[in-house]
C-alpha cells in the first residue's frame, strides 16, 4: 500500500514551529517516515526515526506487557493481591488489601495518581523533573499513606503510582531492576535496539550549554515552552514513565501487537501480547475499554488500541489497529503546554488509517 506524506505532515505541523519530529507508519507492513528538526536547536545534528525521545507513560504499555510475560511464566497471577508481596506498613489504607495486579495495570486499584508526598518533594523542580527527587527508598512508606476509597475494580482512576508500582513488583519478584528486566524479557526479545530505560549522559541544569562535546546525538534533547529540559528521571517509579525509544523501535513494537502468533513475534511474547490487547470493560458510564494499559476504543469496524505519553521535554502517541494493520507512531521534542494539539492530531490519523479515511 502506498503512503502518501500529506497525513504525517499534518500531524507535524501541529508540534512546536521549532520543535523536532519523528512520526513513523505502518500499514499492511507498508512503512513510511517524517521526521523534521535537529536533536537540540543549536544545530547539533537531524532527527531520523532512530533517534531516541522520553516517551513518558507509554512506558506503562511495556509493563503492561512485563506483567504479561511474568503471568505467563506462572511467576504471578494476574488477580493475584499484591498485598502478598507487600510489607504491612506499605500496604494502603482502606481498599488497598484487594488490589490485584490486574488492578495495577488497567488504572483500577483505586491508588491515587501520585504517591503521597511526591508534590511536595518536587515542588522546586516541578517546571524541570518533579520526580527525580523521589527515589526508591520512599516509594513503599509513600505507599503506606495511600488511601483507596472504593473496592478496586469499581472505578477508574488513572494513576502512575499504581503502574509504577507493579513495575516494582515485578522486579523485586524477579530479583533485579526494572529496565534489566524489561530488557531481558522484552526488549531484546523484539530487538528493539533504540529503545531502554538509560538516559543520556547530560548535565542536570536545563540551562546548561558548556559541554563541548554537545548532547548525545542518539537522543533528542527536550523542551518545554521553548526552554531546554534536562534529561527525564522517574527512579521510583520507572514502570510508569522511563522508557526512552526511536519511532522505527515503536513501529516494531506495534506491529508485534497486531498478531501475536505471527512467525515474527517471538514466541516467548505471543501469549503475552495477546494478553495485553485482551479487551477488558471498565467502570465507567462512557462504556471505556481496556486492554492491559491500553486505552481501547472501537468504530466502524475498526478497534483502535493507543496510549500517550509526555515528560517535561517530550510528547508522544503510539497506537495500532489490527484489522488493517495500522500502526502510528508520532515523537516530538517538546512537552505539552496547554495549545498541544500533537496528541490528539497523532491519534486523528489512527483513527483516519483505520477506517480507511487516510492513505
Amino acid at each position: 500500500m502506498a503512503l502518501r506524506d500529506e497525513p504525517l505532515k499534518a500531524v507535524a505541523a501541529t508540534a512546536e514551529s521549532r520543535a523536532a519530529v519523528a512520526i513513523a507508519v505502518s500499514v499492511t507492513g507498508a512503512y513510511r517516515t517524517l521526521c523534521r528538526g535537529g536533536i537540540d536547536r543549536t544545530g547539533t545534528a537531524s532527527v531520523t526515526d532512530r533517534t531516541r525521545f522520553e516517551v513518558g507513560s507509554v512506558t506503562k504499555t511495556f509493563t503492561a506487557l512485563l506483567l504479561a510475560d511474568t503471568a505467563a511464566r506462572g511467576e504471578v497471577g494476574l488477580r493475584d493481591r499484591i498485598a502478598e508481596r507487600l510489607p504491612y506498613a506499605a500496604l494502603p489504607r482502606g481498599h488497598g488489601r484487594a488490589i490485584t495486579y490486574e488492578h495495577l495495570a488497567t488504572h483500577t486499584s483505586g491508588l491515587p495518581r501520585l504517591p503521597p508526598g511526591l508534590l511536595l518533594k518536587g515542588m522546586t523542580s516541578w517546571f524541570a523533573n518533579p520526580y527525580r527527587s523521589f527515589t526508591p527508598e520512599m516509594l513503599l512508606p509513600a505507599l503506606g499513606r495511600a488511601v483507596v476509597h472504593h473496592p478496586p475494580g469499581t472505578l477508574m482512576r488513572y494513576s502512575n503510582l499504581g503502574v509504577g508500582l507493579l513495575g516494582r513488583l515485578l522486579a523485586d519478584g524477579a530479583g533485579t531492576d526494572y529496565g534489566t528486566m524489561l530488557r531481558e524479557r522484552v526488549i531484546d526479545p523484539l530487538e528493539l535496539a533504540d529503545t531502554g530505560t538509560t538516559a543520556p549522559d547530560a548535565p542536570d541544569d536545563p540551562d546548561h550549554r558548556a559541554d563541548p562535546a554537545g548532547p548525545d546525538p542518539a537522543y533528542a534533547v527536550g523542551y518545554w515552552h521553548g526552554r531546554r529540559r534536562p534529561p527525564w528521571a522517574i527512579p521510583a517509579l520507572p514502570g510508569a514513565g522511563a522508557v526512552r525509544s526511536s519511532a522505527h523501535d515503536l513501529i516494531r513494537y506495534l506491529r508485534a501487537h497486531l498478531d501475536p502468533e505471527d512467525s515474527d513475534v517471538p514466541r516467548s511474547l505471543r501469549l503475552p501480547l495477546a494478553e495485553v490487547a485482551r479487551i477488558r470493560e471498565l467502570p465507567s458510564e462512557d462504556e471505556d475499554k481496556s486492554g492491559l494499559a491500553w486505552s481501547v476504543r472501537t468504530l466502524e469496524g475498526a478497534t483502535l488500541y493507543f496510549h500517550c505519553g509526555a515528560t517535561r521535554g517530550c510528547t508522544a502517541f503510539v497506537g495500532l489497529s489490527p484489522e488493517r494493520e495500522v500502526c502510528v507512531a508520532a515523537l516530538t521534542n517538546s512537552g505539552l503546554t496547554l495549545r498541544s494539539r500533537f496528541i490528539q492530531s497523532a491519534y486523528v490519523l489512527l483513527r483516519a488509517l483505520a477506517v480507511g479515511e487516510a492513505k
